[in-house]
């Protein structure tokens, strides 16, 4: 089958996020092709360039999110006339009052059979300034126009408004219209068409938001289905994202977001989160339960099969910790933990690894080596020479490999307050060895009852946990042996992609056929599609195939690459 991989500052790229794991998916399923549609999140990230792409990627289609030229389309009257209409339909969807299509109360909640009348506004309105960007050859100036702040504006007056809506300013106004022209910026593109996304069998958006976009506009206009992938939650990245904006810029940014996930959620076939902790919050923003079917990111296990097979090579006496030095991971409370473990084992050693994660991070860093000179300082005498510091900080992609790092500890520690996939923790797993972690993000699950878990913000149960393995070398075999064999079972890229590769073979044999299949000379292939793909029914999902009437001049400029 022909896949459409749908990404945002992801694969291709080399330096784009999330890239590794639609890297290994596209290898790992070599017998299907693959046209890769990506959005590109700055200059520098395109300069970068690609990763090298395997055979069975077809074609590779860009866009970059960062920017968008004017495209000069001078609207007439009876276009403006369109636009001020869905646009202001739009607007009107984000002030109205939240309902079915916003997070609900309750995370186990259902979702709703069918959407809200003001989702539907939403949905309405979405499609027809897609149609209109396609008639009339582009959107971009029509979104930066006075017309879509008078539009936004009236919405935001108009009764039955929210008031954090009615009290919105004219800088609010302009805030948010500027947000909506740089999300809106897919619509303009030139992907839609029998020749780009109607020729593949099914889309598989890599995250949500701006990347499942086109996925929505090719399930509408194409029938293409749509497969949605999400790691981590989009939505819940924007609700934790501009806590300074004025209450009216995030009341409307939010409602935006929410009703676009909604929608997702809802047209999708299939939505894929990497976790259970993804998943709840996929629940109470709008998906149904019936959709989801969780599929854990992948690792390769052969670099931590040496390690895993000689779990005896572990220094006994010391701690590994492993990640990006942030706020979150909670550095300040490991050292005070480890003071306490080396006042109880003094031949105790901690080694960190990891580079700071931006100017915070190394601000961070600095604070944390500061910290731990003033807990251990240089002793003349004792186990440590002068000079000889028990905690080492170490940057990544020295001597060795990650899995040298994890084989090198007794003990592999998660410290960390906010957490999504502990990657770390499996890494550790993988390599036979113990672990001891706070409890956040999905970092139970990834455990299950193969290591120690203790509240966040503790350094006394950490250092107590830590204390508990160091002295009791079976324990730490047993539940390294049991680590290994749970991660080999469930978060290796094998099962990743076999998981992928049976979603889309179910995505594909309950979508009715849409195009004939031809000969070599270009004639119908009789039989070629069973009677049964034509015949209407709930395994089906038939829907109408709305033809709209896009012009095929002056597409947005996007960069296209056939292989």
């Amino acid at each position: 089958m022909r896949i459409g991989l749908l990404t945002e500052g992801g694969y291709p790229y080399v330096n784009g996020e999330g890239g590794l794991w639609c890297d290994r998916l596209v290898r790992g399923l070599g017998q299907h092709e693959f046209d890769v549609y990506a959005f590109s999140r700055g200059e520098a990230q395109e300069d970068a360039g690609w990763v090298p792409l395997p055979p069975q990627v077809r074609r590779v289609r860009t866009a970059p999110l960062w920017t968008a030229e004017d495209d000069g389309v001078v609207y007439g009257r009876r276009a403006r006339r369109r636009f001020s209409e869905h646009y202001g339909e739009l607007a009107a969807a984000l002030c109205a009052a939240p309902d079915a299509a916003t997070p609900a109360a309750d995370p186990a909640t259902p979702a709703a059979d069918s959407p809200a009348p003001e989702a539907d506004r939403f949905t309405t309105a979405l499609h027809g300034l897609a149609e209109l960007a396609h008639d009339e050859g582009g959107l971009v100036a029509a979104l930066r126009s006075e017309t879509a702040v008078r539009a936004l504006e009236r919405a935001c007056r108009a009764p039955g408004a929210q008031r954090a809506a009615r009290e919105a300013r004219v800088q609010d106004l302009l805030a948010v219209a500027a947000h909506l022209e740089r999300a809106l910026r897919p619509l303009s593109l030139d992907w839609y068409e029998e020749d780009g996304l109607g020729a593949v069998d099914l889309c598989h958006a890599a995250a949500g938001g701006a990347a499942a976009l086109p996925g929505l506009l090719a399930h509408h206009f194409l029938g293409v289905p749509l497969l949605l992938t999400e790691y981590g939650v989009r939505l819940r990245t924007h609700y934790l994202t501009r806590p300074d904006a004025p209450p009216a810029v995030r009341s409307l940014l939010a409602a935006f977001h929410s009703r676009l996930a909604a929608e997702t959620y809802r047209r999708a076939v299939f939505v894929t989160p990497g976790n259970t902790h993804a998943r709840r919050w996929q629940e109470r923003c709008g998906a149904d339960r019936a959709k989801l079917r969780t599929v854990y990111p992948g690792l390769d296990a052969t670099p931590f099969a040496e390690a895993g097979e000689s779990p005896q090579s572990a220094d006994p006496h010391t701690l590994v910790w492993a990640g990006r030095v942030e706020p979150a991971k909670d550095l300040v409370s490991l050292l005070h933990a480890f003071a306490a473990i080396r006042a109880e084992e003094p031949k105790t050693r901690l080694r960190i690894i990891g580079g700071p994660s931006g100017t915070e991070g190394a601000a961070y860093l600095g604070h944390c080596k500061a910290l731990a000179a003033q807990l251990f300082p240089d002793e003349a005498a004792g186990p440590h020479a002068v000079g000889d510091n028990p905690v080492s900080f170490e940057e990544p992609g020295g001597p060795g490999s990650p899995a040298d790092a994890c084989a090198d500890g007794a003990v592999t520690v998660l410290s960390s307050v906010v957490e999504g996939f502990p990657v770390g923790l499996i890494e550790a797993m993988l390599c036979g060895r113990a672990t001891v972690s706070t409890d956040v993000g999905a970092v139970v699950e990834v455990i299950g009852g193969t290591g120690l878990v203790v509240p966040p913000r503790n350094p006394r149960a950490l250092a107590e946990a830590c204390v508990s393995l160091l002295r009791d070398p079976e324990r730490r075999a047993r539940l390294g042996a049991a680590a290994r064999a749970r991660a080999l079972e469930l978060f290796t890229v094998e099962q990743n992609i076999s998981a992928f590769h049976g979603l889309y073979l179910q995505i594909v044999a309950r979508t009715p056929v849409r195009r004939p299949a031809l000969d070599g000379a270009g004639d119908p292939l009789p039989f070629a599609s069973p009677a049964e793909a034509r015949i209407p029914g709930h395994w089906t999902d038939p829907a109408p195939r709305a033809v709209p009437t896009w012009a095929t001049d002056a597409p947005v400029p996007a960069t296209e690459t056939a292989r």
